[in-house]
């Protein structure tokens, strides 16, 4: 009896050991899994934090309205900045009113645009008005004739007769007895201030007509024989004869160089500095002056600026 009692006392003691053993197994392997489950979770929200700061930095939550007006010369530029900010930036709407430089930056000075758009350098009565000239790029001025024109060069002092009014007809410049066209923009455009002031024939010209976008005098030039005018390198296609001035080409390198007489810059003009500016403006800059906003200025032709 008393043999078969410390058998089931035995029998007892190590089912009670059985089960702890068991029970602290499990124990363990629940601990294990919490600390586990807890470390999952803390790198998980590491990586959704670092996940949401890089989603904020690279689409900031700006919004509104950015309002450009000014220069013709400057439409491919402006649409392809306004294309990649509104791509970076969809909650922003940015609108551009081609109406010519003097024009842009009157509606600065006024108030109405948040940017003033010129082709050329600001005027002292526009910089004592508050307006901050900020260049955005290095545009050249190409001078184009017709297809068909046998003169493809000219001399600084030969354009400037032409466009004078002394020099009226191609003979005279070893092409074809015909008269010369002479094409070129409104008042108030910015590149025609900037041709004329560079050849320093300001109130001078002797226009056969003056036309309101660069667009315009491409087309007319290309369809009118004996013409000659001028316009943004940038927008120089096949329809029309680029001409060499003084046997420089109008390209890039030679600009860049100094090489090529006429160049200008473009300005996009703000009322004080860019850091006085509003956010949306800021950023405008900020996208000019990235990689990437360097890759749409050079994307359509121009200089990025020193």
């Amino acid at each position: 009896m008393k043999k078969k009692l410390l058998q089931t006392l035995a029998l007892g003691t190590a089912a009670i050991m059985i089960v702890g053993g068991v029970i602290g197994c499990g124990s363990s392997n629940d601990t294990s899994t919490e600390d586990t489950s807890q470390e999952t979770t803390a790198e998980s929200a590491e990586s959704a934090e670092a996940g949401s700061g890089d989603s904020a930095q690279n689409t900031t939550d700006l919004s509104g309205s950015l309002s450009l007006a000014g220069s013709t010369s400057m439409e491919k530029l402006c649409e392809a900045l306004s294309e990649g900010f509104m791509q970076k930036y969809p909650g922003v709407t940015v609108t551009v009113e081609y109406t010519g430089s003097s024009a842009g930056i009157e509606s600065l000075i006024q108030g109405s645009v948040d940017i003033g758009d010129a082709s050329r350098s600001l005027e002292d009565g526009e910089t004592e008005s508050g307006a901050v000239e900020n260049v955005v790029a290095i545009d050249g001025i190409a001078v184009i004739t017709d297809p068909a024109n046998p003169v493809s060069d000219l001399t600084t002092e030969q354009l400037v007769s032409i466009y004078k009014g002394e020099i009226t007809n191609w003979s005279e410049l070893g092409g074809d007895d015909e008269a010369i066209v002479v094409i070129g923009r409104e008042a108030g455009s910015g590149t025609r201030g900037a041709f004329e002031e560079l050849l320093e024939i300001e109130d001078a010209c002797n226009y056969a007509q003056e036309l309101d976008s660069t667009g315009a005098v491409l087309a007319k030039v290309a369809s009118t024989p004996g013409s000659i005018g001028y316009v943004s390198l940038d927008a120089v296609d096949d329809s029309v004869l680029s001409m060499t001035l003084d046997s420089v080409a109008a390209t890039e390198e030679n600009i860049t160089a100094g090489d090529y007489a006429l160049s200008r810059p473009f300005v996009m003009a703000t009322m004080g500095e860019i850091t006085e500016q509003n956010e949306l403006v800021q950023a405008w800059f900020d996208y000019i002056s990235s990689e990437e906003g360097s890759s749409v200025v050079t994307g359509v032709g121009l200089i990025l600026p020193e």
